[in-house]
Formats: structure tokens, C-alpha cells, sequence
């Protein structure tokens, strides 16, 4: 794969994951992601979020996890969705309880959509 196709598959990657925040942000109530323009950023922080803190945080509690046969997973990922909405203007979280409903959500919007998309 050349750099070229990497840079494409990375921007495809963040434009699909915006359209899914902003799809959570109509379908959870207490998110909200006002535009598009939001809906990128969001998308760009929370990746960035994932592929640092949410790592950490991951091997971190990886005893946590273990008990809890994989629950606490989503935990970390509602905690990640509410730092990625601390620094996105137009990306806001009411409270955690959203924030675990819109991981939820955006966690099973992704499994189906990579069932459908191969």
C-alpha cells in the first residue's frame, strides 16, 4: 500500500467515524454535535485520544477488564468521548450516563458498518 492510499484510508477513516459522531449526537440525547465541522474535529480528537490516553487507560486496567469480561471497555470509551467533547467547541456531553449511551451507540454503529462494509 502506498503512502498515497494510507493518507486516503486515514481520511476516509475520520470522515466515516464523523458522520457516525454526528449520527450519535442525533440519536443519544444529552450529546450534541452542532455541524460538520464539529462532527471532524470530534472524530480527529477521539482518535487521537484512543491511540494515546485510551491505551494507557487500557493496559491500565487491564485487570478491571479481565473480571469484567470486557465491560469495562466501554467505560474507557465513554471516558474518551467526554475528553474528546472537553476540547471540541460544538461537541458537548451532559453527563457521563450519555456519554456511556453514545459510546454504546457509536460502538455498534461501527460493528455493523464493518459487517456491511467487509
Amino acid at each position: 500500500m502506498s503512502t498515497d492510499e494510507k493518507a486516503m484510508d486515514f481520511i476516509l477513516s475520520i470522515l466515516f467515524n464523523a458522520i457516525l459522531l454526528f449520527l450519535v449526537g442525533r440519536l443519544v440525547d444529552g450529546i450534541e454535535v452542532r455541524d460538520g465541522k464539529a462532527a471532524v474535529f470530534g472524530a480527529i480528537v477521539l482518535g487521537l485520544a484512543n491511540a494515546s490516553v485510551g491505551k494507557l487507560l487500557l493496559l491500565l486496567t487491564l485487570p478491571i477488564t479481565f473480571l469484567t469480561l470486557g465491560l469495562f471497555v466501554l467505560v474507557i470509551n465513554s471516558l474518551m468521548l467526554m475528553l474528546a467533547a472537553a476540547f471540541v467547541d460544538g461537541f458537548e456531553i451532559e453527563g457521563f450516563s450519555a456519554a456511556m449511551w453514545g459510546s454504546i451507540v457509536f460502538a455498534v454503529m461501527n460493528f455493523i458498518a464493518g459487517i456491511m462494509l467487509g
